[in-house]
């Protein structure tokens, strides 16, 4: 249900306040720790950012896909780990629920979810099943009224904090591909549960990600999404088709805060006697960035105004992905150059962000799956149209 006009302003100028006044002056700290102040967390909560995808109806802001994009380029323009604090629960850790979850799954997680009370995390990647989803070990094995899951999923963003994992597994041995593959509602503190220690990563500090493994986990029949067996695989295809939207917009907005970090450097430092943003190769990179962001912004609203309209955009959403993602890794480049040996530096946010940008090209499908994804959509259209 879209918002009045009025009430998305609002918002969307709550949420650039927020930005610019609470978390971009935390940026620094959360790098050097690793960590986001504790109060972050309840503040967000507070304006129902956790519920930004979730249908009013269950507490949610019931967002379409193109507020969320617009809400997701504002909060974009600080660090991600901000972003990622409430990503999980707008995304991938409530959508299946949403997508294809029973009444009764709905009623009793996404209130919780949409309110920050309940943190939810998606266990989909293994050690040996990362792009090749579909090759997932994780087992469900049916044990009287419920199942049994064992396995070890990798790179779980959110995981340590989870209250609720959405959990992959193969429950149908005998049935090929992913068409054996159950996605399963699973409390993080059941018995069998264990968690590694967080990664260290080379960006996106004060985000954190660890594996999680299964040890004979026992779970209630009723844990299966929407009650049926075997369509894991398509519920998660389902997820990311709208989170590749949501993190093109994320790249939109770390691409507008690298331009004007970029601006600002570009007006304020001299050479020569003259400013670098009067030097015309420094021009020139600034509109190469700035060209790139629009089409960018310009793609993803485009994308997400089809999905709003049809409940899923294939092609489009991994066109996003794939030129949103790469689109932010060069304008972060860009960005440093333009500060020259300062962007090196820690000192300046364009160093930090040049490392945090890297992920999004990798995580919720790699830059290659995106081109297969799109090239595979581009094949089947023609073949049917012909």
């Amino acid at each position: 249900m879209a918002l009045d006009p009025e009430t998305l302003n609002q918002l969307l100028d709550s949420v650039r306040r927020y930005v610019d006044e609470r978390l971009i002056p935390l940026e620094e700290q959360v790098s050097r720790d690793d960590a986001i102040p504790d109060a972050v967390p309840a503040e967000m909560a507070e304006m129902g950012l956790y519920g930004v995808s979730i249908p009013e109806a269950y507490g949610g802001l019931g967002l379409s896909m193109v507020e969320e994009a617009r809400l997701m380029m504002e909060l974009g323009r600080t660090s991600p780990a901000f972003r990622s604090l409430i990503g999980t629960n707008v995304g991938i850790g409530s959508q299946g629920i949403v997508i294809d979850g029973t009444e009764e799954q709905k009623k009793s997680y996404l209130p919780r979810l949409a309110s920050g009370e309940l943190v939810g995390s998606f266990c989909l990647t293994e050690p040996e099943a990362g792009s090749d989803a579909a090759s997932i070990r994780t087992s469900a094995r049916k044990d009287g009224n419920g199942w049994i899951l064992n396995g070890t999923k990798r790179f779980i963003t959110n995981s340590r904090r989870a209250g609720v994992l959405t959990v992959m597994a193969r429950s149908d041995t005998d049935a090929p591909g992913s068409s054996g593959i159950s996605a399963f509602l699973v409390d993080a503190r059941t018995p069998g549960i264990s968690y590694g220690q967080p990664y260290r990563k080379m960006g996106q500090q004060g985000t954190h990600v660890a594996d999680v493994i299964f040890e004979d986990v026992r779970v209630p029949a009723d844990a299966v999404i929407g009650g049926v067996e075997g369509r894991g695989f398509k519920t998660a295809m389902k997820v990311l088709d709208r989170g590749r939207i949501h993190l093109s917009a994320v790249c939109v907005g770390i691409a507008q805060r690298l331009i004007e970090e970029s601006l600002r450097y570009a007006t304020e430092r001299q050479q020569f006697g003259s400013r670098l943003a009067d030097f015309q190769l420094v021009q020139a990179m600034l509109a190469d960035s700035q060209t790139e962001m629009y089409a960018a912004r310009s793609m993803t609203l485009d994308a997400a105004a089809l999905y709003t309209a049809e409940g899923k955009a294939p092609m489009e959403a991994a066109c996003c992905k794939y030129y949103a993602s790469e689109m932010v890794g060069r304008v972060a480049d860009r960005a440093v150059q333009i500060h020259g040996g300062a962007g090196y530096m820690a000192d300046y946010a364009v160093e930090r962000f040049y490392r945090d940008v890297r992920l999004f090209r990798i995580y919720e499908g790699t830059s290659q799956i995106q081109q297969i994804v799109i090239a595979r959509n581009m094949v089947k259209a023609w073949t049917d149209a012909h």
